[in-house]
């Protein structure tokens, strides 16, 4: 047993465990509770005390390859990831879980690293971690680490992704698929430092201003299928067309090249920091002036419109006139993105 690695004692339920816990993991999360039980008591459970209004709930499991690449890691990952999704439909987060599977052998200082990454996505929105658990699995049983988180939110307007109504404007926050990009970059080895990094961060301070000005009726997060997946589940969903300018959509040099040189479209990668929002079109310049205004929002832009023409599907115009069809990914072509 070294004292570098975690063994498969460290998930069994005794003094091992008991120490990685006090002694690794929950010094990492100083905000431990959001009710009279929480992480500190190591129940069965928590209790959170919530205020009046809609309570939304939403889990994911995180199995990321690599699991710390360029501008971030898994850690970092599992937290935006869940409460970014909690934030696109309107709900502010109150409360996460983590549970944690690792791979016998893998390194104490790599989930350090993790942790912290977690921690301070979770200090910069002041977001208690309120509960969690460890398991251990066998050498070459699992690859490396694997994170489920669980998130808690309340909303006092829930805002779905199938809410587009005819005229809506379609913005997006920022440049699309920086994360898919940056990770399949990592995996080739491509020498592209500085150029190529995950756009991984918490949309909650960038989009609470925004929500509360009742002007989005759909938002959702793009991430694995990227933009296209996201577009095109907001058009069945609320049974409209979008139309969208090419142009229009931001992406940065390194990214538009190495979709460009694997063939992949970076429309069908993921993002993990941005969001699409439907906007009430006579509200648009009142939403963009607001995100902005954030560092996460500087290059928002309005994309297209939702559409009576072409129900449920999505029309790209492209840069030398012609029209296309968006198409739903069958797939995000980057395999465990998030």
């Amino acid at each position: 047993m070294t004292e570098d690695r975690i063994t498969a004692v460290h998930g069994a339920g005794g003094e091992l465990m008991e120490r990685l816990l006090v002694e690794r993991i929950l010094p990492k999360f100083p905000l431990r509770r959001a009710g009279p039980i929480g992480l500190d008591e190591l129940d069965d459970g928590a209790v959170v005390e919530l205020p009046p209004g809609h309570v939304v709930v939403t889990t994911d499991s995180h199995v990321v390859k690599p699991y710390i690449f360029p501008g971030g890691d898994i850690g970092a990952l599992a937290v935006c990831g869940t409460v970014n999704d909690l934030a696109v439909m309107g709900a502010r987060p109150v409360a996460l879980t983590l549970a944690l599977v690792l791979e016998e052998g893998f390194p104490l200082s790599d989930l350090e690293r993790i942790l912290t990454s977690a921690a301070e996505v979770l200090a910069e929105l002041g977001l208690p971690l309120v509960a969690g658990d460890t398991k251990v699995m066998g050498k070459g049983e699992l690859d490396g680490i694997a994170i489920n988180t669980t998130g808690i939110g309340v909303a006092e307007r829930v805002v779905p992704d199938g809410g587009l109504r005819v005229g809506d404007a379609i913005v997006v926050t920022g440049p699309v698929g920086d994360h898919g990009m940056a990770l399949l970059a990592a995996r080739e080895g491509f020498h592209l430092a500085g150029e190529l990094r995950s756009d991984v961060a918490p949309l909650w301070p960038l989009l609470a201003p925004v929500l509360a000005t009742g002007a989005v009726r759909a938002a959702k997060d793009p991430t694995r299928g990227g933009l296209a997946a996201a577009l095109n589940e907001m058009a069945r969903k609320a049974r409209v067309g979008i139309e969208v300018e090419e142009g229009e959509i931001p992406l940065r040099p390194a990214v538009r090249g190495v979709g460009e040189l694997l063939g992949i479209s970076p429309l069908e990668v993921a993002c993990e920091g941005r969001a699409v929002l439907g906007v009430e079109p006579d509200r648009v310049d009142e939403v963009l002036t607001l995100l902005q205004s954030h560092p996460l929002g500087r290059e928002a832009r309005v994309l297209g419109r939702a559409v009576p023409q072409h129900p449920g599907r999505v029309v790209l115009a492209t840069g030398v006139g012609g029209r296309r069809f968006l198409e739903m990914p069958l797939g995000d072509p980057v395999p465990r993105i998030c």
